[in-house]
């Protein structure tokens, strides 16, 4: 009850306050072909004078390159969770703190992105790099590398067919609230369309890690997107394996959104399964003592934009789990989250935001509930 309390009170009040490399020449042959390929850029780039699209075209291939860099800042007053907000550390012992300031450059991120006529139509790629390697450490991490084929066919990683993409919560913290699928695998993917707005997929995946299986992973999806009303299903069906015990790992997602009235926007997102931990924010263990450990999870989020440079939002999530997870000397099968943020568009491509998180799990060996607060700042300069 005090759980239940607590959130209501936050979310009403969250509602309210609402290389370039220099070549040298080896020989006249080499410098000539350096020559040759500097002046085809520079005709390239006069061809096309003025179009500050970022892109470069060799022969039919037009190749354009995105990314941005962001700077964040951050106080947790409990536990120290880290560059992300993970709340599964929060009551742990080793994670306490009197206050812990840190600061991140690690979402940065950079993409180079290509289109290629061909008689299968349009093919694309995607490469896409950030900085949030493991251990705390700024390393080149590998985020998405794909071909597209027309608009049906994507074969490479992405984001699982198994994520509602399309209504996650937008948040300043870099993994948004708990209670919703979140993975980038290997995959076939198949789309098409059946209707107006109404497309389809189905794909057959790579799966997460901590699923410890090596058979594949079958997902299906449907969606309806009129760019007022959002309403999307997606089934899954996999193994997870802990060393000799392998189980089905089940589940679907529901998900909706409704943008109400001018500059508003209200979306929910439901997930239920079996041995899905993996793949939530949560990380729950898919198995314990031999036994699929079922979950279920949701988010609610409202935004609101304010004026043409201003929108605020607030964002609920949580995750129930059957069975215990153990993240040292705590195991916890309740997690929750609230985030309430601001941004702020102070040019095209440069946002500033603000944001408040709050962090809830239980013990189960204990029969307590431990909660942390944190502050978040960014900037964030898109390019």
């Amino acid at each position: 009850m005090k759980t239940r309390c607590k959130t209501a009170c936050l979310l009403t009040a969250g509602a309210l306050c609402v290389t370039a490399a220099q070549a040298t020449a080896q020989d006249a042959q080499t410098q000539a072909e350096l020559d040759a390929l500097r002046a085809r850029v520079e005709a390239l780039e006069a061809a096309n004078p003025g179009s500050g699209t970022g892109d470069l075209k060799i022969g039919s291939t037009t190749l354009d390159v995105y990314g941005y860099i962001k700077a964040d800042f951050f106080y947790d007053f409990e536990y120290d969770q880290g560059d992300t907000a993970f709340v599964n550390v929060i009551g742990e012992p080793s994670a306490e703190t009197d206050g812990t300031f840190g600061a991140t450059v690690r979402q940065s991120r950079i993409g180079l992105r290509t289109n290629t006529p061909s008689a299968l139509g349009d093919i694309g790629g995607q490469l896409e790099l950030d900085l949030f390697a493991s251990n705390g450490t700024a390393e080149l991490r590998l985020r998405h590398a794909n071909i597209t084929i027309g608009d049906a066919w994507l074969i490479g990683q992405y984001w699982t067919n198994f994520m509602p993409l399309d209504s996650y919560p937008t948040t300043v913290e870099f993994n948004g609230p708990v209670g919703i699928p979140f993975a980038r695998v290997p995959q076939v993917r198949f789309t098409n369309s059946f209707a107006d707005n109404t497309t389809f997929a189905v794909s057959v995946e790579e799966n997460v890690g901590g699923s410890n299986s090596n058979d594949p992973v079958l997902t299906g999806s449907v969606e309806y997107n009129d760019g007022t009303y959002l309403a999307r299903a997606s089934a899954l069906y996999g193994k997870a394996q802990s060393g000799t015990v392998e189980v089905d790992q089940t589940g679907f997602t529901l998900s909706g959104s409704v943008r109400p009235w001018s500059g508003g926007l209200f979306q929910v997102n439901y997930v239920n399964g079996e041995a899905l931990g993996p793949y939530l924010i949560g990380l729950g263990d898919p198995i314990v003592n031999g036994q699929a450990n079922d979950v279920d999870g949701y988010t609610v989020e409202l935004r609101q934009d304010i004026t043409p440079k201003w929108n605020v939002g607030i964002a609920y999530g949580r995750e129930d789990y059957d069975l215990p997870t153990s993240t040292g000397t705590l195991s916890f099968t309740e997690l929750e989250t609230i985030h309430v943020n601001a941004f702020y568009k102070a040019t095209d491509s440069l946002t500033l935001s603000a944001e408040y998180i709050y962090g809830e799990r239980n013990d189960v060996n204990t029969g307590r509930t431990f909660d942390g607060n944190r502050i978040q700042l960014a900037a964030q300069l898109n390019f």
